[in-house]
């Protein structure tokens, strides 16, 4: 059965361009407000030195005693902040009273900051852009468990998912791959794989590993940076990264956008990219 859209004219200039935003990023009449709660990490095994700000935020009827669905979102604040550019709150808030996904959490957490003589440094790049476990390991072995000893979360890795952009893209997709025994789902705005300490590593590795049960969300921008350079060219890693994962076969969806490096049109999509990563049919 076809899908009717609306018609939506197709703008000339690929650059200025800014989405605006659905029904389900707003507050909604007769949707109540979950609640948020917040702690400090204040040390941590994979990223010594290290501290940051977590907000686990759970839509209003949650049952805490329930095994939820859980849901990362990297960049903490930014992510959830009700006026800024994704309102993770407020999605989840709204899917959750439509019923469009499963009981779930929303778990928030800022990079870690490093006190660098005296001066608060951010560890962002660090932590998001290495093409390793450390970062899946951070989140499952050392924030889950805090999130698990106030609320029920399951066990199933098909059941936990993470999203971010950029940088935190890269964190996203790298924590599906290499953690899959921890972490099922994946969205990544704007990636920025072209940055990863020597290279993207994905086109060749979807190509010569065997398919892990995963399901990956990403969007694009036409000009996001180097969109039209034959090096380091942001728009062109995320294609290909979308035509590796399509010739091997996963459970994928590419959304490419016109504007270029921002949140706003990835934000604008996080409603419709959570209900397709946790429809409960491929």
């Amino acid at each position: 059965m076809s899908s009717p859209l609306s018609y939506a004219p197709l703008p000339i200039s690929q650059e200025h361009v800014t989405y605006a935003y659905g029904p389900d990023s707003q507050r909604r009449p007769g949707v109540a407000p979950g609640t948020t709660d917040t702690f400090q990490i204040r040390s941590s095994q994979r990223f010594p030195g290290t501290t940051r700000t977590v907000w686990v935020h759970r839509p209003a009827g949650h049952r805490a005693d329930e095994p939820s669905a859980v849901m990362f979102f990297n960049d903490g604040w930014w992510y959830l902040d009700p006026d800024g550019d994704v309102r993770g709150g407020i999605v989840l808030d709204n899917l959750a009273a439509d019923e469009a996904i499963p009981q779930m959490i929303g778990v928030f957490v800022d990079p870690g900051v490093l006190d660098v003589d005296g001066v608060p440094t951010k560890h962002r790049n660090a932590e998001y852009d290495a093409f390793d476990d450390t970062y899946a390991s951070f989140l499952l072995d050392e924030v889950l468990p805090l999130v698990g000893t106030r609320y029920s979360v399951s066990d199933d890795p098909m059941m936990r998912g993470i999203c971010g952009g950029s940088s935190g893209g890269n964190a996203a997709v790298t924590a599906v791959w290499t953690r899959p025994d921890g972490l099922g789902r994946a969205i990544a705005f704007n990636a920025s794989f072209a940055q990863m300490p020597g290279g993207n590593p994905y086109p060749a590795m979807l190509a010569s590993e065997p398919r892990r049960p995963t399901r990956v969300f990403l969007q694009a921008a036409h000009r996001d940076l180097q969109w039209n350079e034959p090096d380091a060219n942001w728009l062109a890693e995320n294609l290909e990264t979308a035509a590796a994962l399509a010739r091997a076969g996963y459970d994928f969806r590419l959304v490419v956008g016109d504007g270029g490096h921002s949140p706003n049109h990835g934000g604008v999509l996080l409603p419709d990219a959570l209900r397709w990563l946790w429809r409960p049919v491929a």
